[in-house]
């Protein structure tokens, strides 16, 4: 398998995922603005909606959208207890969770990313995500809770990822401990370190 992926996108997720799940794969980063790869491949012609996270199954067979790329890694090749079983309560907390994350505060960092954002509109979107992470921070139990069951789940490293986004949006976490000793938490975890290493970001 091969990943396409930016530094410090929300494709860090899937490449969590992945090394994680412990199967042998390849990386190729993406130039976002210019739509081109490292190797100067045209990365329309991989996926056609021209970002990442794609991950290239075998040639040809190309799947993208973190929260999907995710949970087929760790379906199919197993990723030490990150999702729980197909067809299961926990399954469907999972998917809650990766759908909040993805449709809500993901959606909500997304417009601070351009640089023509009016001052207006990003006080609105800082609001918008202190609303979502005082809620997600209502929903941990301590500040040695998960966001769903009692271990680390692919939702974990979903949070993870985007809130690295904040402190260069001018998002003050200080406000969440109990994300932040989560975050903590999942920053250890071997995976995590491997993959934010192999994309420069440590």
């Amino acid at each position: 398998m091969k990943l396409y992926y930016s530094p410090g996108t929300c494709s860090l997720a899937s490449h969590i995922a992945l090394a994680e799940s412990g199967a042998e794969f390849s990386i190729e980063k993406v130039n976002l603005r210019s739509k081109m790869t490292e190797t100067g491949a045209n990365f329309r012609e991989v996926n056609p909606k021209g970002s990442v996270p794609a991950l290239e199954i075998e040639p040809g067979v190309i799947l993208t959208e973190g929260a999907a790329i995710q949970q087929y890694v760790a379906d199919r090749v197993g990723g030490a207890g990150v999702v729980p079983a197909s067809g299961t309560l926990e399954r469907g907390r999972l998917q809650e969770a990766l759908h909040f994350i993805g449709a809500e505060l993901h959606k909500a960092y997304g417009p601070l990313f351009n640089p023509t954002i009016s001052a207006d509109q990003k006080a609105i979107q800082h609001g918008l995500i202190a609303a979502k992470l005082t809620w997600l921070e209502s929903r941990l139990a301590d500040e040695t809770a998960h966001l769903v069951g009692s271990a680390f789940t692919l939702a974990d490293s979903y949070l993870f990822t985007i809130t690295n986004w904040s402190k260069g949006m001018g998002i003050d976490m200080a406000a969440y401990p109990k994300i932040n000793a989560l975050r903590a938490r999942v920053a250890q975890r071997p995976a995590v370190q491997a993959a934010m290493m192999a994309e420069g970001m440590i």
